[in-house]
């Protein structure tokens, strides 16, 4: 099967800009298409000042033949869709990387920079392609260099109980809010706009968003008008529903439903880590709690059931998470003899990437400068990024 890939340039309108060198950007994920700017702002304007920039639309996703139920239903199997899905991983997108660079730079390394998931594919090049690379800048995904997600999500769901507890800390009535809207749930069969059930697992999935810069103030406003009604009758709003819908639409994006624990796995199965570690954590399936927790980056099997967009895809996903002969994706003793030039910013309260696994990952990376900061959330490279790529630029030139 042949796939298309996708890449756009952006660089200053000067004489000088195509003799600068260039830095590429690894999105977040897996299955997170990458950015398209509209605006010269944020880590795009401090970025061209320095750097040719370029966004290469990972495998999978946009314009590089992106999965979805519509592109994969020809490929006929379950089996086959599950054997084609397995090329979507990071040592398959820094391939890519190298295939697009030795044809715009005639074999001459470059710099690059991964954000979350894509500093997932950083850590992957450094270990399999280091000659490729000039330096490696990483926001927000210093990698755990693990076999399986096991160890990942025995630490997330601790973080996701820290940011339960700071959500209700900032705003305590929404535990009851919360509450109320749980036992609506349990009680009465209630429909999301695209005929999808809002179930009470499903509505505690909110969480998720709990690990970005606005995500509590995204919550805390979905719930403030979540009840409607006339004369006394009180009813889930339409309002309501449609915002949770959108929150956690995969229609677009069944990538990171398929792969998201696979992203881990090297010579080993996933066998549904975040389902069988909830089990650690019976609080979060306590019956309708005077305080409801909601989960986090989480990916679960019955998913693959609620979600209309994902059920014609839950056989796949059963066999990819069953499936053990994962390739390696990092070489801990080539990262140990590292000599590209890496800094990378960790977050401390980082609810998706856990800092004590990502400092357990930078004590192997040869050189590596972190910036450990309780600054900004998992999306600083977002909500502040000319300040962030700065201090990261700084720190690579010894300025820091």
């Amino acid at each position: 099967i042949k796939i298309d890939l996708y890449a756009r340039e952006v660089k200053t309108p000067t004489a000088k800009s195509d003799d600068l060198p260039w830095l590429v950007f690894f999105q977040g994920g897996p299955g997170g298409t990458t950015t398209r700017p509209n605006r010269n702002i944020g880590w795009i304007e401090r970025a061209t000042q320095d750097y040719r920039v370029l966004l290469i639309v990972q495998r999978g996703t946009g314009r590089s033949s992106p999965l979805t139920t519509q592109t994969l239903a020809p490929l006929g199997s379950a089996q086959a869709i599950a054997d084609h899905a397995k090329f979507f991983r990071a040592d398959n997108i820094v391939r890519d990387a190298e295939a697009i660079r030795n044809q715009l730079t005639a074999g001459q390394p470059w710099s690059i920079l991964g954000q979350s998931f894509g500093g997932f594919c950083a850590a992957t090049y450094l270990s399999f392609a280091a000659e490729g690379l000039n330096e490696v800048f990483i926001t927000g995904g210093l990698p755990p260099l693990v076999a399986n997600p096991d160890p990942v999500y025995r630490a997330t769901y601790g973080r996701v109980l820290e940011k339960n507890n700071r959500y209700y800390a900032r705003y305590p009535d929404d535990a009851r809010l919360a509450s109320e809207i749980m036992t609506r749930l349990h009680e009465q069969q209630t429909m999301l706009p695209n005929n999808d059930v809002m179930s009470p697992r499903r509505f505690q999935m909110l969480g998720m968003r709990f690990g970005v810069s606005e995500g509590f103030e995204l919550t805390h406003f979905m719930l403030e008008r979540a009840w409607t009604g006339m004369n006394g009758r009180q009813q889930l709003s339409q309002q309501f529903l449609h915002d949770a819908m959108t929150a956690q639409t995969f229609d677009t994006n069944p990538l990171y439903a398929l792969l998201h624990e696979s992203c881990y796995c090297q010579q080993s199965a996933s066998n549904w880590s975040a389902e069988r570690l909830r089990a650690e954590h019976p609080e979060f399936d306590a019956p309708i709690p005077a305080q409801p927790l909601f989960t986090g980056e989480m990916i679960y099997p019955w998913m693959f059931d609620e979600f209309a967009s994902l059920r014609p895809l839950k056989d796949v996903a059963h066999i990819l998470a069953e499936h053990e002969d994962w390739p390696a994706l990092y070489d801990r003793s080539v990262l140990k003899r590292n000599s590209v030039p890496c800094v990378a910013a960790m977050y401390y309260n980082d609810m998706y990437v856990d800092r004590t696994l990502s400092q357990q990952s930078a004590d192997v990376i040869r050189g590596i400068k972190v910036w450990v900061t309780s600054e900004y959330e998992h999306d600083g490279i977002r909500s502040d990024g000319a300040s962030v790529f700065n201090h990261l630029i700084e720190m690579q030139h010894g300025h820091i």
